[in-house]
């Protein structure tokens, strides 16, 4: 996959949440990692109040859909405010999955691709050969 320059690359898994620039050139990507931003877990259970261990068994996954959520909200933010022309999203499978039920429709208009793929906690070098390879 060919990587503008200025294309931020977003790297998730369920827990975990890294921005990086591209800074090199769209044949050559030489990502830079960004700020780490705070992301705050949306709730996206209906069930207010309901706190039956058998309507939802894991825990954890709900957690990993609500972080998920956050990422989105906050990719949602930037590419309304202008802050993203070029997106590429790396994250691990269930992540992917929770994103894309969140991707605000100009988010999916600056998408340049995804890889789903756990690659959070990674060299930046692993990072750039599976954008390479995608």
């Amino acid at each position: 996959m060919l990587l503008p320059q200025g294309t931020i690359v977003a790297v998730a898994d369920g827990e975990k949440f890294n921005l990086f620039r591209n800074s090199g050139d769209e044949a050559h990507p030489e990502l830079t990692a960004m700020s780490e931003p705070d992301i705050e877990s949306v709730n996206a259970g209906s069930g207010a109040g309901h706190q039956s261990s058998s309507a939802n068994p894991d825990v954890s996954q709900a957690a990993e859909g609500g972080f998920a959520g956050g990422i989105a909200e906050l990719l949602n933010k930037r590419v309304l405010d202008g802050e993203i022309a070029d997106l590429v999203i790396i994250a691990a499978p269930r992540t992917l999955g929770e994103l894309r039920k969140n991707y605000h429709k100009k988010l999916s208009e600056v998408l340049r691709g995804e890889i789903s793929k756990d690659l959070t906690g990674h060299a930046l070098h692993d990072i750039e050969k599976a954008i390479a390879a995608a």
